[in-house]
């Protein structure tokens, strides 16, 4: 049997090296339940979201297309929402990298005069203190829940921002057509105001006061029409669109939001399910983390490692140890005071918003019932009366009976409580949408949101 050289035992055992790197670069770590739980929850999402890291197939949209797709489409494709769907998708990834042991070292020593007198490839491991990692990816997951949240928040804004350019669009069209509609009646004012000049039961000063009142509700129609494109735009926007993207349709039927929530519950139900404030509860589990990281700061770290002189036979093996001495106190307790401090700040936040949620809610709570409030008003008791007003001007009018001042005022207060009952109207609505989605966290049918949240 043939005995080995130098060069192929040399070259058997760096054969041996190399498979054992290989093998140990195939590791994988230990996940924890907080990883295994945000993985599950980015996979929920992603499935819906972006299966296969791509945007799924959008609703086709057309003039006819309900609100609700509108919404979707606004979801899926609204870059806004896709740029926090992957600040959580990355911090769910860290939690991995949080919780996983350092790289190991592959170590080369050798000992040379004429010839080669030693050879030592090596093994070293760094080992973090006991419970240093579990901490680390405390700190993560919660940032990934914190995230989650700003998801959710961006989810819920893009759906507000939608359904905002939406009401005002729609009723951008009833507060022209209420001006067009006056228009007519001054035009028709205009032809009675010129039959009874030329009879001599008026003067020429009714007739140009009628066509002033024209060219100026002329010039609101034309600044209406043109607020359009700004309004359309914003819509657009709203939608993910770019520039370059041809204009989407406008959908036709009205669509109000609705809120199934008793109004003795709103508080309760925002303080709960608002996202805001859930990102903030997750921000506190973050810092309270960050304090049991900066704690085990005291804690030293271990080094552990193995080389092997292969030139003699038998192989010299040399095992090797090593351990980090925390010594400087004054620089723990400060990591300490700094991680705590961050909880405080945190935990002040809290408070803050919660304040700022109860005075946006009784804000909007208000703007709605005073919304409904005049909307009653208005079409229950001042339009009727004022439609009845002008009435009696008119044939008042045609008599002599009523000056040209008088039907004049009459148009006008009909005009501006017309306009009114628009404008209470959106009131309600952008009130209702804004309790709905922004202050409640009520999301839409098919929002890419999680079934059972952090």
């Amino acid at each position: 049997m043939r005995t080995l050289s130098l060069l192929e035992r040399e070259g058997l055992r760096l054969v041996g090296a190399v498979t054992l790197l290989i093998v140990l670069a195939g590791c994988t770590g230990i996940r924890t339940d907080q990883e295994r739980a945000a993985q599950k929850s980015l996979l929920e999402i992603e499935v819906q979201y972006r299966p296969g890291s791509a945007r799924p197939e959008l609703p086709a949209l057309s003039s006819n297309t309900p609100l609700a797709e509108f919404i979707r489409y606004s979801l899926l494709n609204h870059p806004k929402v896709e740029a926090n769907y992957y600040d959580w998708a990355a911090s769910v990834r860290r939690i991995t990298v949080e919780r996983s042991l350092p790289d190991p070292r592959l170590t080369f020593e050798a000992d040379i005069a004429d010839t080669v007198m030693s050879l030592m490839p090596g093994l070293m491991m760094d080992f973090p203190g006991p419970g240093k990692l579990r901490a680390a990816a405390a700190v993560a997951s919660a940032e990934s829940d914190k995230q989650y949240f700003a998801f959710k928040t961006a989810v819920l804004e893009a759906a507000f921002d939608l359904k905002r350019a939406y009401y005002e669009l729609y009723f951008l069209e009833d507060r022209i057509a209420v001006s067009r509609n006056m228009l007519t009646l001054l035009t028709e004012v205009e032809r009675v105001a010129k039959a009874q000049s030329e009879v001599g039961k008026a003067t020429l000063q009714d007739v140009l006061r009628a066509q002033i009142e024209q060219e100026r509700i002329q010039t609101e129609i034309a600044n209406l029409e043109d607020s359009r494109q700004p309004l359309t735009a914003q819509f657009k926007a709203a939608l993910g669109l770019s520039h370059t993207n041809a204009d989407p349709p406008i959908p036709q039927r009205f669509e109000s939001t609705i809120i199934d929530v008793p109004a003795d519950q709103l508080l309760s139900r925002a303080l709960e399910n608002n996202p805001r404030l859930r990102a903030m509860e997750a921000e506190i589990r973050q810092a309270d983390a960050a304090i049991r990281v900066a704690q085990r700061g005291r804690i030293p770290d271990f080094t552990v490692g193995l080389e092997v002189d292969v030139k003699p036979s038998p192989w010299v093996w040399r095992p090797q140890a090593g351990i980090t001495l925390p010594i400087w106190r004054d620089k723990i307790a400060a990591q300490i005071a700094a991680a705590q401090a961050g909880k405080r700040a945190a935990e002040a936040r809290l408070s803050a918003e919660q304040i700022t949620l109860a005075v946006d809610l009784a804000q909007q709570s208000f703007m709605f019932r005073e919304s409904d409030r005049n909307l009653r008003l208005l079409q229950e008791r001042l339009l009727p009366r004022a439609q009845n007003s002008l009435e009696i001007a008119q044939a008042g009018y045609g008599s002599a009976r009523v000056t040209f001042i008088d039907l004049i005022d009459a148009q006008r207060t009909l005009l501006e409580f017309r306009l009114a009952e628009v404008d209470a109207k959106a009131q309600r609505e952008l009130a209702l949408a804004e309790l709905s989605l922004l202050i409640m966290g009520q999301v839409p049918s098919g929002a890419p949101v999680l079934a059972k949240e952090p």
